[in-house]
């Protein structure tokens, strides 16, 4: 999952070297903190949130097909 999640915000960002995706892990949620470059932050966000409102429900989506935890996408400026 981190992978998928890595590889989306990479084809989105201008400096897919700067992005960086980390797991933290609880009983019941898998909470992913993802940090970018600088001025990749709006094209993450994209236009009234729209780009990671999908990316969230995508990453929603996969979790809840694989049956595990409850997927949480928090972005670290």
């Amino acid at each position: 999952m981190e992978g998928l999640l890595t590889e989306i915000i990479k084809s989105i960002v201008d400096k897919p070297d700067e992005v960086k995706v980390t797991v933290l892990e609880s009983d019941s949620t898998q909470i992913y903190e993802l940090e970018v470059g600088d001025g990749d932050l709006g094209k993450v966000i994209g236009k009234n949130g729209r780009n990671v409102s999908a990316i969230r429900t995508l990453l929603s989506a996969a979790t809840a097909k694989r049956g595990g935890k409850r997927a949480i996408l928090e972005i670290i400026e």
